[in-house]
C-alpha cells in the first residue's frame, strides 16, 4: 500500500500542516472541508510537499520527523528541495 507525508500550506494563516495518510486526494479535500479542527480555519489549504512510501508506518515516522524540527526554515528548505 501506497502511503504518503505531506506538508500543506494555507496562505490564509501563513502556516503548514503536516501529516501522513494512505490517500492523499481524500485527505487534502478532508482538510478544505474543515474536517479537522486546527485545518478549518485555515481554508484553502493547498498541497506544497509530498514523500512517497510503501507502507503507513515510514510515513507516520518521517511526519514525526519533520515536526520535531518545529521549524520553519526547515519545512521551506524541504519544499524548495524538491523544485
Amino acid at each position: 500500500m501506497t502511503a504518503y507525508c505531506y506538508i500543506l500550506f494555507s496562505a490564509k494563516l501563513n502556516k503548514y500542516y503536516i501529516g501522513s495518510t494512505t490517500d492523499i486526494e481524500r485527505r487534502l479535500a478532508e482538510h478544505n472541508r474543515g474536517k479537522e479542527k486546527f485545518t478549518q480555519t485555515g481554508i484553502p489549504w493547498i498541497l506544497v510537499y509530498k514523500e512517497v512510501f510503501s507502507e503507513l508506518k515510514p510515513a507516520r515516522q518521517r511526519e514525526f520527523y519533520i515536526k520535531k524540527m518545529k521549524s520553519r526554515l526547515f519545512i521551506e528548505k524541504l519544499i524548495s528541495s524538491v523544485g
